[in-house]
């Protein structure tokens, strides 16, 4: 008999820390005094929220100019580089927790991305948007493509590459020989119980090698 990750179903909080509400989920895993490693860490809220929260420590990595600088006013440690072009500047394991919040579908080398995720750090946590959500599927049937919060592009300027549903994304993380300790969904924020491969429009994974 396989034995189920549990799955989460309390609020996150986002409002009571100023987080986005998956980045509050997130936080609410790592323990304090942990080191994290944020890939594509955006403005650096989730780790300036770890550092004075949970006294953590960590590197965020960001390739856009305006949001190294936001992270660097936010007093987080900050690489600029794309998450694509490696992890080879840190040594395995050197985290006890690496972060991709709502970027994975913007990869060109998914597949190697969860993979050194998995040797640098002795924990992933990773942010999704649902594809398989049913305001979704009813816009395909209507001959249209998607369009939501969490998906917010027209089909021409959308800079997702690689979307999943639930099911796909368990799937493949199973067969990088990961395994998935722990799972939350989330629908505009909010915590989804039931049916949460058709209800939610977010999914939060956190997995580990073997």
């Amino acid at each position: 008999m396989t034995t189920q990750p549990p799955t989460l179903a309390h609020p996150a909080g986002g409002q009571a820390n100023g987080l986005r509400p998956d980045l509050a989920l997130i936080a609410d895993w790592i323990a304090p005094g942990s080191q994290v490693l944020d890939l594509g860490c955006g403005d650096g809220a989730l780790l300036a929220h770890l550092q004075a929260a949970k006294r953590c420590r960590g590197y965020g990595v960001e390739i856009n100019d305006a949001q190294v600088l936001a992270c660097l006013r936010a007093g987080v440690d900050v690489i600029q580089q794309d998450i694509e072009a490696g992890l080879g500047m840190f040594h395995a394991p050197s985290f006890d927790v690496v972060v991709l919040s709502m970027a994975i579908q913007m990869t060109h080398q998914t597949e190697r991305v969860l993979r050194e995720m998995s040797e640098v750090g002795r924990e992933g946590i990773v942010s999704l948007p649902n594809f398989g959500h049913w305001t979704h599927a009813w816009s395909l049937l209507r001959g249209r493509m998607p369009v939501s919060r969490e998906l917010p592009y027209e089909w021409y300027d959308t800079p997702n590459l690689h979307m999943s549903t639930v099911r796909d994304f368990e799937d493949f993380l199973r067969r990088l020989g990961l395994t998935i300790t722990g799972r939350a969904f989330l629908r505009d924020g909010e915590p989804v119980g039931w049916l949460p491969a058709l209800r939610s429009t977010q999914a939060i994974y956190r997995f580990r090698r073997g």
